[in-house]
């Protein structure tokens, strides 16, 4: 579903991403690890649209996506739930979920579909009319993958969903992730948990310095003495 070849990305005259290369299968969840400023989340914002790669390319469902304004890209199918959650602080709960359908034109679905997600996280149902900013972190959490979900996306990207929350919420994250999946959705998981992230995965990734320095299926990067010495505190 998502192909990324020899992407390369700069802030400036600093190259982040030196030539990365990935694959994403539909219907399959790829994790991506690595330590901080290795260029996770800017991999994840390039596939977004917010980044413009200096070289490479990005192809989602066999279209050339790089350089695509991010609205472009949450309309072709692919959402984002970003690194700190950034909900819509001063919005209710039920408006953030509505701002999740902003690219669709179809209103029934959509209120059907943000109706789904409080049937999904019934703790937003109790909050509807909260303010995003007032609710607890795990809530929030739960907001942002409601939001993107509205979307109706066939790619999900998570940049770390289980950062700053309890263990209790990051296990509840995870059960989720898994549902998700069963449900047919595709995901670009990124995580520095990466015990968490390659136990769901099917493959991963390891990103060091900007490139991939290890690739293969989740379970034996699992086992890899490398991972287990530098990720898994093993």
């Amino acid at each position: 579903m998502l192909t990324i070849t020899d992407l390369s990305v700069a802030y400036g005259p600093i190259e982040v991403l030196k030539g990365v290369s990935l694959e994403v299968a539909e219907g399959a969840i790829v994790a991506l690890i690595g330590g901080n400023g290795a260029g996770k989340t800017t991999t994840l914002n390039t596939i977004s649209g917010l980044l413009r790669p200096v070289r490479g390319e990005i192809r989602f469902a066999g279209a050339r996506v790089d350089g695509t304004p991010p609205e472009r890209i949450v309309a072709a199918g692919i959402a984002q739930v970003p690194e700190g959650r950034k909900v819509f602080r001063n919005l209710t709960v039920h408006e953030c979920l509505l701002m999740g359908g902003l690219v669709r034109r179809d209103r029934a679905g959509v209120a059907a579909d943000v109706e789904r997600m409080y049937g999904l996280f019934p703790r937003l149902r109790e909050r509807h009319r909260q303010l995003a900013g007032t609710l607890s972190g795990g809530e929030q959490q739960m907001l942002a993958f409601g939001r993107a979900l509205v979307a109706r996306p066939r790619l999900l990207l998570l940049d770390e969903p289980s950062m700053g929350l309890a263990p209790k919420i990051v296990a509840d994250i995870a059960r989720l992730i898994a549902d998700i999946r069963r449900d047919g959705m595709t995901i670009l998981l990124v995580e520095q948990n990466a015990a968490m992230a390659l136990a769901l995965a099917d493959r991963g990734y390891v990103l060091e310095a900007g490139r991939i320095v290890l690739e293969a299926d989740a379970k034996s990067l699992l086992e890899d003495e490398r991972v287990k010495r530098a990720y898994l505190g093993l």
